[in-house]
């Protein structure tokens, strides 16, 4: 009887201290108002990085507790459009999209039920990123983005700040 109780007590000692064990890394707290601060996108053809939302773009990510995303990222100096083809040259400075999002370790996985590019929606869009401080640095894999086609596979690496909702 006395072993049996010994083994109870070692098996809720181990079951106790296991998940305290699991979470000692805590996962990273992407959740919350996030105001974009830098967009680059670097080409893979020659290294070339260039700031091709500008250099002060503006928009926001938010990530609900509910795990979903909203993105609404946009260029410097939009000027309202007045013709099609104004309307039309907008869209390259233009990243929005909805979805639920799931993370694992350093990346999250969005799974888009809503975007400004419809060949998106439905998609599963993987993002690595990192948090220093009050920064979030975002890494898309490499792949030919809508907005700048004409640029070969490219990565975006963006960063936002953490804001107040």
């Amino acid at each position: 009887m006395r072993t049996l109780t010994t083994l109870s007590i070692a098996a809720l000692t181990v079951a106790y201290l296991l998940p305290a064990a699991a979470h000692a890394e805590a996962a990273p707290d992407l959740k919350g108002l996030w105001k974009l601060v830098s967009y680059e996108v670097e080409v893979r053809a020659d290294g070339r990085k260039q700031p091709v939302m500008g250099e002060h773009p503006t928009g926001y990510a938010y990530f609900t507790p509910e795990n979903r995303v909203f993105f609404l990222l946009t260029g410097e100096g939009r000027k309202p459009a007045e013709t099609d083809a104004e309307r039309a040259a907008l869209m390259k400075t233009l990243v929005s999209y909805t979805g639920t999002v799931t993370l694992t370790g350093d990346q999250w996985t969005a799974k888009l039920d809503a975007a400004w590019d419809p060949k998106w929606v439905g998609t599963e869009q993987t993002r690595s990123f990192t948090i220093e401080g009050s920064r979030l640095r975002v890494l898309t894999p490499w792949r030919v983005m809508p907005n700048w086609a004409d640029q070969g596979e490219t990565r975006s690496i963006v960063t936002f700040e953490r804001a107040k909702d």
